[in-house]
């Protein structure tokens, strides 16, 4: 599937169906695919049940048409065995959302009020969350989350296969949401790339859950095995950019026929072999055998306990691109000119060194004498000159204040004391609500690059965050317990006003509950700006390791491309003074 913009995305949990405009033979091919990644398990719904979705009456609906007179349809994106997927705005709180619409007496529609609420209740951050589930007027609707800020795997793929530590992070994020999922009793059947995003931080969400195989009527016997199965093809396509499977799906062609599965990196060089034998693991279900002696993974829990017991893959090393301070510098000739040669030998590309000549020396005694005589002079009259003007400025302090000594007025001239920075070892997000902001950007708040920085989320109502969330931050690890007297914050955004406070806390992650999840912390300062730094000082210094930033209001700032909640801040840098 070709890559729709990054608002698109998101629309309808499509789970990989085609767009309005494909053809439905292309539409049912796609839907072949999928029953092959799914399993020998896998059922589709009956002959009968796909009769009756095809002589349900077909929905009269249209851009601009309005459900439960909120949500806006926008764009329809599918149209497929008698229900429809759109694009829509909800009005009531002026965001876009996601729709899928059939009528109430489809033979699905039973099953997809069930699915949607039962995913509902889950309520896990790493899955497209549903927000509505109603029965109205012989339409039955479901409304999900929209992520403008996400793009799907297809697309991600298209581009080439991912790098190892973005394979990890896929499976182990994706086999750890499952996990959680089924220890609910929820499946989801339809995994596959186009039912994954991955968000602009990193993070990958997973939308459709149990709604998708509702609204396609799949159903199996072992759930846990069809969705361990998928998670394991997705992690093929990951490192090879090749479906696991004969037949082309989700704009990746398939193996080559006859071949049968062979493991990835025997598909392409260059290839993780502990992800490798990962995915042939997870993909035993189909026939695959891991290259090594290891139990096969029949269930998410399985495959995530596999994950975690590897060695973690870290992420590349960024390419190291020389700054202009390291770059030569050609002066003109006879100024402080840098010679072209090492050791010796010009360097590469100089060009031949030109000498600045010498002026003549004093050849005969007297010169000599002279030389020596005029500099003895000069040393002796810088040397008068300092000791006159250190003289005089002493003179001149102590008439301002007779009564104190020379060290008595410097160690009290303005009543400061000189604050030195505090290095910074670690960081962590703090979301004692179980839902992060963009955890993984934590530590660019102190990498001293003012560009790089981590996000909140975006609101629709502000400054203060309250009632909505009590706060958002992160808590930072000074390396051992040292005496704290102010921070700055440097932030990305201006506007109405930031505020932002300090607590002491005794650890990276703290316990933290009730109604105001940092009452238990120790409160050491607070301050609110307009401008993109909030500088906090304390009343008198305190000794902690572990110092949470915590911001409780955030400006307006006008929606962006992929952030269209208008109240929302980022912190680029995060300074500490003792």
């Amino acid at each position: 599937m070709a890559e729709r913009s990054t608002a698109a995305v998101d629309v309808a949990d499509s789970g990989g169906e085609e767009p309005l405009t494909a053809e439905a033979g292309k539409a049912t091919a796609d839907g072949a695919g999928t029953e092959q990644m799914a399993g020998k398990d896998t059922a589709a719904a009956s002959v009968d049940e796909k009769g009756a979705a095809a002589d349900a009456s077909p929905l009269e609906l249209h851009s601009g048409h309005k459900l439960a007179r909120r949500y806006r349809l926008e764009e329809c994106v599918t149209r497929l065995d008698g229900f429809s997927s759109w694009r829509a705005v909800d009005e009531k709180l002026r965001r876009a959302v996601g729709v899928h619409v059939l009528p109430a007496d489809h033979p699905r529609a039973r099953p997809v009020l069930a699915a949607a609420r039962s995913a509902a209740l889950l309520g896990d951050p790493r899955f497209v969350q549903v927000l509505d589930a109603v029965e109205e007027n012989d339409l039955v609707y479901v409304v999900h989350e929209w992520l403008p800020d996400a793009t799907e795997l297809t697309a991600v793929l298209a581009a080439g296969p991912l790098e190892p530590h973005d394979a990890y992070q896929l499976v182990s994020q994706v086999s750890q949401a499952m996990a959680a999922a089924h220890r609910e009793g929820l499946a989801h059947l339809r995994l596959n790339p186009g039912s994954v995003l991955r968000t602009e931080s990193g993070q990958y969400r997973i939308r459709g859950l149990a709604v998708m195989a509702a609204l396609r009527g799949i159903s199996t016997e072992r759930p846990q095995r069809t969705d361990t199965e998928a998670i394991g093809a997705l992690l093929y396509a990951a490192l090879t950019q090749r479906w696991p499977y004969e037949k082309d799906a989700h704009g990746l062609s398939g193996l080559p026929k006859g071949v049968g599965l062979i493991a990835p990196d025997q598909v392409r060089a260059g290839v993780h072999r502990g992800l490798s034998e990962l995915a042939m693991r997870a993909l035993v279900n189909d026939g695959a055998t891991a290259s090594r002696q290891d139990q096969p993974c029949t269930t998410p829990e399985e495959l995530a306990k596999a994950v975690a017991a590897m060695p973690r893959i870290r992420p590349p090393e960024p390419a190291f691109t020389p700054s202009s301070a390291y770059q030569r510098t050609t002066y003109q000739q006879g100024v402080y000119g840098q010679p072209p040669t090492r050791g010796g030998q010009p360097r590469p590309g100089a060009g031949p060194a030109t000498p600045v000549p010498p002026p003549p020396p004093l050849q005969s005694r007297t010169g000599k004498a002279l030389k020596w005589t005029v500099s003895a002079l000069l040393i002796a009259a810088l040397g008068l000159g300092s000791w006159q003007l250190a003289d005089t400025l002493l003179k001149e302090e102590n008439k301002s204040s007779p009564s104190k000594s020379t060290t008595e007025k410097d160690d009290g001239k303005s009543g400061k004391v000189v604050s030195k920075p505090i290095a910074i070892q670690g960081a962590e997000e703090f979301a004692p609500d179980g839902k992060p902001q963009h955890a993984d950007q934590a530590k660019l708040t102190h990498d001293g690059d003012a560009s790089t920085l981590w996000r909140t989320a975006g609101y629709d109502a502000g400054p203060v965050l309250a009632p909505f969330k009590k706060g958002v931050g992160i808590i930072y690890d000074l390396g051992s317990e040292r005496t704290l007297k102010g921070a700055s914050v440097g932030l990305h955004y201006g506007g109405s006003y930031t505020e932002v406070s300090l607590y002491a806390t005794d650890s990276l992650t703290p316990s933290a509950s009730g109604s105001d999840p940092v009452s238990s912390f120790k409160k050491l300062a607070s301050g609110r700006n307009k401008d993109k730094a909030v500088d906090l000082s304390l009343t008198s210094a305190v000794k902690t390791r572990y110092v949470l930033v915590w911001l409780t209001a955030l400006p307006y700032s006008p929606p962006e491309q992929y952030y269209t909640h208008p109240y929302k801040q980022a912190i680029t840098e995060v300074k500490f003074t003792g």
